[in-house]
């Protein structure tokens, strides 16, 4: 496991996000131990960010700790995703999690998907 630093963290947490993690952990009925972080390729710009309950630690990830939250970053999307911040948002007609990522070269018309 590489633990990195706030300050060097592969991703860091916006308040909204650590808040939205805290309360999905809150409300499952299994123990885990945070959220993994992953890229999927698909969509139509070739990546889509894939966000899921982290119930172990797998080989070769990253962890990033924020404010009593842990992170998992799948090491296949370490590379796309450094330097990333992940927000929580919410609006009438949806929520979810979303990513202002510096390494986005392009992105599709609804923003679902990406490429670097």
């Amino acid at each position: 496991m590489n633990k990195l630093t706030k300050s060097e963290a592969a991703i860091k947490l916006t308040d909204a996000a650590v808040a939205r993690v805290k309360s999905l952990i809150d409300r499952t009925d299994k123990p885990v131990l945070g959220v993994r972080v992953g890229v999927t390729n698909t969509g139509c710009s070739g990546h889509m960010y894939q966000v899921e309950f982290a119930e172990d630690l797998r080989p070769m990830e990253d962890v990033v700790e924020q404010d009593g939250v842990k992170v998992f970053i799948d090491p296949l999307a370490l590379m796309f995703i450094f330097g990333s911040t992940m927000d929580y948002t919410e609006s009438k007609l949806q929520s979810g999690f979303v990513f202002t990522n510096p390494n986005v070269k392009g992105q599709c018309g609804c923003g679902e998907s990406f490429s670097v």
